[in-house]
C-alpha cells in the first residue's frame, strides 16, 4: 500500500509513528495520523483544517485528561518519564488501517496518481465518534464538511 504514497504522505505517516512514541502509545491510531498530517505548517492540509499540530497535541491530551477523570484517575501535575525507542515496529490499530484504503478511494475520486496529505485528511474526516480522531476534531470545533470543501477548492 506505501507504494502509492507520495513523498508528504509518507512524512504524515513517520511523523504519526512519531506521535505515538512521544505520546508513549503502543499503537498508531486515527489520531496519530491526524496529528501526522497536521505536520508540515503551512501546508494546504493546515490550511484547510484550521487548526495547527500543537493546538491539535494540547486538545488530545485535554481528551486524554478528561478520560482519565472520567475513571477516578487524577494526573494533574503528573509528569510523564521519557518513553524509550523501540526497535519494533509500532502497529496500526484497526481504525487507522481502515484510513488507508479510504485515502486511496479519495486519490481514485481525485484523478491523482498517488496518495497525498491531502488524501489522508480526507479519509480522517469520514472518522466516527468514537473514533479517537473524531473525538479530537469535535473537541478542537473542526467543521468537517467546511474542511472538505476547502481542500476540493484547491484541487485536491
Amino acid at each position: 500500500m506505501f507504494e502509492h504514497f507520495a513523498a508528504g504522505a509518507r512524512t504524515a505517516v513517520s511523523s504519526a509513528v512519531e506521535e505515538a512514541r512521544l505520546r508513549g502509545d503502543r499503537r498508531i491510531g486515527t489520531e496519530h495520523l491526524l496529528l501526522g498530517v497536521l505536520h508540515e505548517p503551512g501546508s494546504v492540509t493546515v490550511r484547510a483544517f484550521g487548526a495547527d499540530v500543537e493546538t491539535a497535541r494540547t486538545a488530545l491530551g485535554a481528551l486524554d485528561r478528561s478520560a482519565l477523570t472520567a475513571i477516578g484517575i487524577d494526573v494533574q501535575g503528573i509528569e510523564r518519564p521519557p518513553i524509550p525507542a523501540s526497535r519494533k515496529r509500532t502497529p496500526f490499530t484497526s481504525g487507522a488501517r481502515s484510513v488507508l484504503p479510504r485515502a486511496l478511494a479519495e486519490v481514485r475520486k481525485s484523478g491523482s496518481r498517488r496518495i497525498a496529505p491531502e488524501h489522508l485528511l480526507l479519509a480522517l474526516l469520514d472518522c466516527e465518534k468514537p473514533d479517537p480522531a473524531a473525538d479530537l476534531m469535535a473537541q478542537l470545533g473542526i467543521d468537517r464538511a467546511a474542511v472538505r470543501a476547502r481542500i476540493r477548492q484547491t484541487g485536491c
